[in-house]
């Protein structure tokens, strides 16, 4: 029989409906982040700096790239005979067939996976979050309580501790109450959905809620083993994390990789992060360029000017465009003479010549003012901007645009432009 000491079970089958156009073909951790790398990269490569050589990865929501991306796990040397990455998506049984529904339904639905690898402990992760955890620490902190369950935690400001899973812990770290994102927090110590589970305790727990619709981690699993009795313990981190749920937390991350002394550093040699690497060119640099504070990537060619933003691979930016505050995804072309301000480019966009992007009031959006909000203009891949045109802030573009989508040449602040039948 094959015996795993410990397991991961990364879920990231999410839509990330937050992130907007983004998504709307893409599954939130296939996300382009940092100029080179996926947002799923980082639980990935934290898995086999921390030793853990077998990942179940559990997608759903618009898995074309993000299996692409994965493949076999070469990159992150999880192309192993015994164990490795494997993608798990749902699938048809001869009875009770469904999508998954849950965290802890996904998890469910994938028992058969766990069993084959007769593992003591199971660590749950989400592929949606920047960090470096070397999750043997938290395994050891794990077996140092005899935990039957090890919830990951980090402190967050008071004021924003009703937007997450609420831990109430004694002095030995041990969990006395958990709350499912609570009105009135009674601490500041938040979960980061990352769980290591004593197998026995998590078999039994998935299968005494099993029949629980929409069976999840933070509503159903955590409070069921609490109120058996069992030793939930809380594991404190304090280093960087990120949840890139929201557009405004998506360009921040990537504004504070190019800060002077950047919080989250991608070039530590002990902690390496791992992606899969395209084939191609050096970056260009022309000699009338200006570049300061940037990542710049692979293959890309800089005629214009570029300030405190991050470049992705294979990017072209046009003699006498102007690009500051900005995100731009790989294989995406800016025109000549354009002014490129706090925005986010998603993949294999086509912006024309004397383009201007981030203008104007800073209105909420019309449609979805919770999730095109920060002042930023959203650009969702293979889309076309025409030359000649405004954009203001707070605004989203999604499919081929054309002159004539543009009343006066301009799209208002708080606007949204969908074509193509796109999803918002």
């Amino acid at each position: 029989m094959i015996k795993k000491e410990m397991i991961a079970m990364l879920l990231a089958g999410g839509q990330g409906s937050r992130l907007g156009v983004l998504t709307a073909k893409v599954a939130k951790p296939a996300v382009a982040f940092g100029g080179k790398y996926r947002i799923i990269d980082f639980p990935l490569s934290n898995c086999i700096n921390s030793g853990v050589d077998t990942v179940g990865v559990l997608t759903q929501y618009q898995p074309l790239r993000l299996n692409t991306h994965i493949g076999i796990g070469i990159p992150w040397d999880l192309d192993r005979n015994v164990g490795g990455v494997t993608v798990l998506p749902p699938y048809e049984k001869s009875t009770n067939s469904e999508w998954y529904t849950g965290t802890a339904n996904a998890i469910f639905q994938n028992m058969d996976y766990m069993e084959t690898y007769n593992p003591d402990y199971v660590l749950i992760l989400s592929g949606d979050h920047i960090y470096k955890m070397d999750y043997e620490v938290m395994l050891d902190f794990h077996k140092a309580n005899k935990a039957d369950v090890t919830i990951a935690t980090m402190p967050v400001p008071i004021e924003e501790a009703s937007r997450f899973g609420i831990v109430v812990t004694d002095e030995v770290s041990r969990i006395k109450e958990f709350e499912e994102k609570p009105e009135k927090p009674s601490s500041n110590l938040a979960s980061m959905g990352i769980y290591i589970f004593s197998w026995p305790v998590l078999k039994e727990a998935l299968i005494a809620m099993k029949d629980q619709s929409n069976c999840d981690f933070g509503m159903h699993i955590l409070p069921y083993c609490h109120e058996k009795g069992q030793r939930l313990f809380a594991y404190e981190y304090n280093g960087y994390w990120k949840d890139v749920g929201t557009l405004g937390s998506y360009w921040e991350a990537n504004m504070e990789l190019i800060d002077i002394i950047p919080e989250f550093n991608l070039y530590e040699e002990f902690w390496k992060i791992y992606t899969k690497g395209d084939i191609i060119p050096p970056q260009y640099i022309s000699e009338d360029s200006v570049v300061d504070r940037c990542i710049i990537g692979e293959g890309s060619e800089i005629y214009g000017e570029v300030h405190n933003s991050v470049i992705g691979a294979g990017v072209t930016i046009g003699r006498g465009t102007v690009v500051k505050d900005s995100i731009i995804m790989r294989q995406s072309s800016v025109g000549r003479n354009c002014v490129i301000d706090k925005s986010i480019i998603a993949e294999c966009v086509q912006v024309g010549d004397e383009v201007v992007l981030g203008v104007g009031e800073d209105v909420p959006n019309k449609v979805k003012p919770k999730v095109y909000s920060f002042g930023l203009v959203t650009i969702g891949e293979n889309s076309e901007i025409p030359s000649n045109v405004k954009v203001g802030k707070n605004t989203a573009i999604s499919g081929r645009t054309l002159p004539e989508d543009y009343p006066d040449g301009t799209l208002e602040s708080g606007e949204t432009l969908i074509k193509d039948g796109e999803e918002s």
